[in-house]
Parts: C-alpha cells; sequence; structure tokens
C-alpha cells in the first residue's frame, strides 16, 4: 500500500515461537552428555508431574581447536527426552575421532499440543541462517536405512564418513563359555553402539561357538563369527553401521572391512562430493 497514513501488517506467529524457544534456550546452560544427566532430567519430568515428556534439544560440541562448544544439531523428542537424547549419546559413543567428552546439550521440554508446529524446524530456520547445525544436513540423525540402501555411496561430508564407527570398542555383555551362534549375535548386537544388521536363518542355531574370558572388541567378535559362517557369507562394516548376509561376498561402497571366513582385510570406501543430506525415516525392515 502506498497511502502514507496506512500500510501492511503481516504476523508471522511462526518466527515469533521460533525467536521465543531460542530465547529460552538460550537462557540454559549445556550440561555434559552424560546418562547420569539423562537419568536427572528423567526425574525432574517426574517430579514435575510433566503430561508430556517431548521436547526440542540442542547438541553442542567443543574440541581442543574450539573458544566455546558449537551448536551442531537441533532435534525433537516426541517420545520421552532423555530416550531421544540418549540414543544420540550411544551413537556417538561408539565412533572414531569424536568424544562424548567434547559433547554437551540444552533442552526444552514442550507442552504436547505444541509439536504439530514442529518446533526444531522453527529452531532450524533461525539457526541456519548464521551457519550453525551442520549435523542437520549431514546425516547424523539418520537411522538405520534398510538392507535397499546398503549399496548407497555417501558424501564426503556424511556424518559416518567424518566419524565411522570404532570396531576397537569392547562389546558390552558378552557371555563367555559354549553357545550358540544365534545367542552369540544377539549379545554382539545389544552390546555395540551402532547398528547390526544380519540376515535371519536357521543355521545360528546349529553352530555352537566358544567364546573366550574377558573383553572382547567388536572387531575380534567379528573376526570369531565370522570364522563359523559358511562360505557365501560375509560381514561388512559400513561407515556408520555393521551388515551380516548370505551375498556371496559382494561389495559395498560405503565398506571399509570386510569378514570373510578366517580372511579380514579393509577397504577404501566410495564417496561423492559434499552437500546437503536428506534425513531418513526408519526403516521397517524384516532383517533381525
Amino acid at each position: 500500500m502506498s497511502a502514507s497514513f496506512s500500510n501492511q501488517f503481516r504476523l508471522s506467529i511462526t518466527k515469533a515461537l521460533g525467536d521465543q524457544l531460542a530465547e529460552e534456550l538460550a537462557k540454559l546452560t549445556p550440561a555434559a552428555l552424560t546418562q547420569a544427566n539423562l537419568d536427572a532430567l528423567d526425574q525432574q519430568a517426574a517430579i514435575e508431574n510433566l503430561a508430556s515428556r517431548s521436547g526440542v534439544y540442542e547438541l553442542y560440541r567443543q574440541t581442543e581447536a574450539d573458544l566455546e562448544p558449537k551448536l551442531v544439531y537441533v532435534g525433537k523428542a516426541e517420545k520421552p527426552l532423555p530416550q531421544r537424547i540418549g540414543n544420540h549419546l550411544k551413537k556417538i559413543s561408539g565412533r572414531s575421532d569424536i568424544s562424548l567428552d567434547e559433547m554437551t546439550f540444552k533442552c526444552l521440554f514442550v507442552a504436547e499440543d505444541f509439536t504439530a508446529v514442529a518446533p526444531e524446524k522453527l529452531l532450524i530456520k533461525k539457526y541456519k541462517k548464521d551457519g550453525q547445525i551442520p549435523w542437520n544436513t549431514n546425516g547424523f540423525g539418520n537411522k538405520d536405512p534398510g538392507r535397499n540402501r546398503d549399496r548407497t555411496v555417501l558424501k564426503k561430508n556424511h556424518f559416518d564418513v567424518l566419524f565411522r564407527i570404532d570396531l576397537e570398542r569392547n562389546v558390552e555383555g558378552l557371555t563367555p563359555g559354549e553357545q550358540t551362534l544365534e545367542s552369540l549375535l544377539a549379545q554382539i548386537k545389544s552390546g555395540v553402539s551402532y547398528n547390526f544388521r544380519y540376515e535371519e536363518s536357521d543355521i545360528y542355531r546349529d553352530v555352537t561357538i566358544s567364546v573366550p574370558l574377558g573383553p572382547l572388541t567388536v572387531d575380534q567378535a567379528f573376526r570369531l563369527v565370522a570364522a563359523h559362517l559358511p562360505e557365501g557369507w560375509q560381514i561388512a562394516a559400513l561407515m556408520g553401521y555393521v551388515i551380516m548376509y548370505q551375498d556371496d561376498q559382494a561389495d559395498y561402497a560405503s565398506a571399509w572391512r570386510y569378514y570373510r571366513g578366517t580372511d579380514v582385510h579393509d577397504s577404501e570406501p566410495k564417496l561423492k562430493a559434499a552437500g546437503k543430506i536428506k534425513e531418513e525415516p526408519e526403516n521397517g525392515d524384516d532383517d533381525v
């Protein structure tokens, strides 16, 4: 409108909500990303009798080269916040070239009827303008993409490329002694900090393995399993997770280590140019 005594006003409710969320989060002090702090968060929600434990959160990382923590990721939790943030804790704990000691977080419990406006998207839109939250566009939040995506060529800036899985960490909760391959696979799956997906098969019940006393690294556990697999089977360590299939020992673009019988060898993953990476929904795969 051109008249000097009038104009048009456009109310941006979403911008106002995004600004308010950012302001409230800015008032908070980042806490170390530890299970103890997540447990305390759960206790706080119980004490305050919150009807909904959903909300939004921010992850920060500070390396030795950083003067202050950098905001790397903004997310939401429709389920309890401690559970969702705990998934990130577990994921980061199983990676190379990054430490939980570098990570902190903030969070806000948000009323259940507020989730429909996607509060994390309001924050993402706000922070992207400042060049922050790099992990929101590098695949950090992706879950297991499923069997059809195992051959995907990853981009150079993908979270799994920057921080590949660490096979030298110990497997938690292994039971020593004679047991079936079926039992051992289940223990490895629950005892590593990243996804271990394997093909369903009856042969696991017929194979007996002697698990040695003492801690086993993930690498040692996979060597033990691979040595007992029939011909044509293999374990492939991809950049972000591990798969085990009867696939005639096929090659995978993002694999960096193969376990084929008693043969173990490393491979150079194929990579694409860096770029924005879309977060994928969790796949309802039929495999274990």
